[in-house]
């Protein structure tokens, strides 16, 4: 797949598989094309090149089979939605555009509420929670779709480490049920942790494939311009200027 702004390709030629049951990091530096790549395979942004399909079948046909979450940044907090008129919004492939929801919908987003621990907050305007929250909040929409595939753009940034233990169960419980969770990650210290596998981009495909054998110091330097400073995988850092706080390597999309 090959993504461009302006006639500038922002991600060429990038091809890469997320099978089904596992958990992956897209990781790369500011500018590698990380967002831009979800983005284009979703068909929010056209592609020049390349096709993405889900299930061996084009997006446009399984769409309903894909849960969405994107950056915090891009979301207009100040619309007057409660969190469960939020999570409600995942139903609505079920509700039907032109129909209120019921009881049993209602009873539904409650429940995915519950499960990223936000059932307390069902009634409270969007706007008025805290960024962990409200991340939390976008996790539980795309619950309430009950997906196979699972995208989501830097879920555990700006977020706080209890939310951000809570995001990481509720994706592995999902990974551990058969579906497929790809995640945009920015903090490269918990790659092993978090993923099985990773997909390394820096506007074109670095590497690709299990944890254990793409996530490596030369992949990382090549995707870095050998900027990183350590070759502690667990803990790595970017040397000169561009150094962010010991917390983890900050790597915007």
């Amino acid at each position: 797949m090959t993504v461009a702004y302006g006639g500038k390709p922002a991600v060429f030629g990038v091809d890469a598989t997320f099978p089904a049951g596992t958990m992956t990091a897209i990781v790369g530096p500011n500018g590698a094309g990380k967002s831009t790549f979800l983005k284009g395979a979703l068909g929010v942004i056209p592609k020049v090149a390349g096709e993405a399909t889900v299930f061996g079948r084009p997006f446009a046909r399984t769409r309903d089979r894909v849960a969405y979450v994107p950056q915090r940044a891009s979301v207009d907090w100040d619309f007057p939605a409660l969190a469960e008129d939020v999570v409600m919004m995942g139903l609505y492939g079920r509700i039907g555009l032109f129909r209120l929801p019921g009881r049993r919908h209602r009873e539904t987003a409650r429940a995915c509420l519950a499960r990223v621990g936000m059932e307390a907050f069902a009634e409270r305007q969007i706007g008025q929670l805290s960024g962990g929250q409200q991340q939390r909040v976008f996790l539980a929409r795309a619950l309430a779709q009950d997906a196979d595939l699972y995208l989501l753009d830097e879920p555990f940034a700006g977020v706080d480490a209890a939310t951000e233990r809570v995001l990481v169960e509720v994706l592995k419980s999902l990974r551990d049920g058969g579906r497929t969770v790809a995640c945009v990650h920015h903090d490269l210290s918990t790659v092993r942790d978090y993923f099985d596998r990773v997909l390394i981009l820096n506007g074109a495909r670095i590497a690709e494939g299990p944890t254990a054998e793409a996530y490596t110091e030369a992949n990382l330097q090549a995707a870095y311009g050998g900027r990183l400073a350590t070759a502690n995988l667990g803990a790595p850092t970017l040397a000169g200027p561009d150094a962010p706080a010991p917390a983890g390597l900050a790597a915007g999309a």
